[in-house]
């Protein structure tokens, strides 16, 4: 009996670990659904496992609100042609993304991101122009 609670809990572990080792963006975000906001970089973390982008985006009152837009990872980016320096504090980007699912975190999905002043895009599954 011990023998087959024991290999019962090995086979859970075994399964449980590639499972925790990377989520599911649908159990944070609404996948289903897109949202474009804009505003001023604020911050670019070049990282693992996932970028963020920080940027201020006005409300409808004209009250600067911080939001985190979640992005692929470092190395995922630089296969794209995306660097550490691609986005800079005060680029003025539009990004379009699944929101979270608590609003008043005002988190994205990256799904899109624009850059306006000089016509860099990039679009998901590694595409940019």
């Amino acid at each position: 009996m011990k023998a087959v609670l024991l290999t019962l809990s090995i086979g859970a572990l075994a399964v449980g670990v590639p499972l925790s080792a990377h989520h599911s963006f649908a159990a944070d975000y609404f996948e289903d659904r897109t949202v474009t906001v804009t505003g001023d970089l604020v911050e670019f973390e070049y990282r693992s496992p996932h970028a963020w982008v920080q940027l201020l985006v006005r409300d409808a009152n004209g009250e600067p609100q911080k939001y985190s837009a979640e992005w692929a990872s470092a190395p995922r980016l630089q296969r794209s042609g995306i660097a550490a320096d691609t986005l800079k504090p005060g680029d003025r980007l539009t990004i379009t993304g699944a929101p979270g699912r608590n609003a008043g975190e005002r988190r994205l999905h990256v799904k899109t991101i624009e850059r306006p002043a000089d016509g860099w895009v990039w679009r998901g599954a590694g595409q940019r122009r």
